[in-house]
């Protein structure tokens, strides 16, 4: 099932995030967000409750639990614009519990579905590009094509599309 979300969810959102950040250090790989906990961050924090309280927010839930989190809406300032209306995903976790479960899945088909209601034909998203490009091959095998680079910082971001009619 998904639901919509909101501010109560942001908590729930962190740790999914902190569960996140742990897994990716445990195998050494904290180039994405580093090391420590988001919920550590005071400005991240700050940025998911503002997800949280932006209406924008959906929660997947897995046996009445809280399995993960997708926030619909513009893309952020940093993404190459496009000429035409466009869903932007501006955030997507699933818990590492439930890793296998099909959760993001779920949640971009969930996303694919709110486009065509809204009668547009593009959704787009971004990922980190590091780590061999494993999250950009995830977003691949749902069925998104990679569109455009960016970086900030020395973060190297991928955008991808994928056309929904």
């Amino acid at each position: 099932m998904i639901r919509p979300g909101g501010p109560a969810d942001a908590d729930t959102m962190l740790a999914f995030l902190d569960e996140a950040v742990a897994w990716m250090v445990e195998r050494g790989q904290s180039e994405q967000w580093g090391s420590e906990p988001w919920s550590a961050q005071p400005k991240r924090v700050a940025r998911v409750r503002a997800m949280a309280e932006s209406g924008l927010l959906w929660i997947a839930e897995a046996d009445g639990a809280p399995a993960g989190a997708l926030v619909l809406g513009e893309p952020p300032e940093m993404i190459p614009p496009v000429d035409e209306p466009e869903v932007y995903i501006r955030f997507l976790i699933t818990s590492r519990r439930l890793a296998g479960r099909g959760i993001g899945s779920d949640l971009l088909d969930f996303a694919r579905a709110r486009t065509r209601a809204l009668g547009i034909g593009l959704l787009r998203v971004d990922c980190w590009a590091g780590a061999r490009g494993r999250l950009v091959d995830y977003y691949v095998r749902n069925g998104f094509t990679p569109s455009a680079t960016f970086t900030v910082d020395d973060w190297p971001g991928q955008v991808l599309e994928q056309r929904v009619d």
